[in-house]
């Protein structure tokens, strides 16, 4: 089974993803996981604290030559949890210094998605926010965003992340640049 369409037909073959789950609640946990293993993942890892992802990340983003290595293709996680925060985890992996773990697609979960905490994840770079309760078409959603609409990182000071803008602005005044960018690209050359 995979993820599907709006029209009911496959979309996507998961069998070889990998999802690491952090969720200090059990039943969130088994709920998600659940969830994935309808949607046809292939690989579930589940953890209950940001230090315990940050040493599965540790070890399984490290593996770049083995065949037989197991990658984390998306995180998933929770926002408050005791031993470690949602919000610790994701400085951590966009402040990483290895390159398999800082562009991690980020999903954070949360049943305290006020707009705060929703501004807050996008300004540490998570890719999507996700509402508890999970709903499966929540879930699916967003991972089917995730692939479908990988945005290109940015890298300035004080953030490090995916391109929090969603829409295209056109610019609807008066031309005020002083170079045009032709003429930009010609002198950076």
């Amino acid at each position: 089974m995979s993820i599907f369409k709006r029209d009911d037909s496959p979309a996507y073959d998961l069998s070889n993803f990998t999802l690491l789950i952090v969720e200090d609640s059990q039943y969130m946990q088994s709920l998600m996981a659940s969830m994935l293993r309808v949607f046809g993942v292939g690989d579930i890892m589940v953890c209950d604290s940001s230090k315990e992802a940050q040493d599965i990340l540790t070890i399984t983003q490290a593996r770049k030559t083995s065949k037989y290595a197991t990658k984390v293709d998306i995180v998933l996680t929770d926002w408050l949890m005791p031993k470690g925060s949602g919000e610790e985890l994701l400085k951590w992996i966009r402040s990483n210094e290895e390159d398999e773990i800082r562009f991690l697609p980020v999903i954070v979960v949360s049943g305290y998605t006020t707009e705060y905490v929703t501004a807050r994840a996008r300004d540490l770079g998570a890719n999507e926010t996700l509402v508890k309760p999970v709903s499966g078409n929540g879930l699916a959603s967003r991972i089917c965003s995730v692939i479908d609409n990988p945005r290109p990182f940015i890298n300035i000071s004080g953030y490090f992340g995916p391109d929090r803008r969603r829409t295209v602005m056109v610019f609807q005044g008066p031309e005020r640049r002083v170079m045009k960018v032709k003429e930009v690209v010609k002198v950076k050359k």
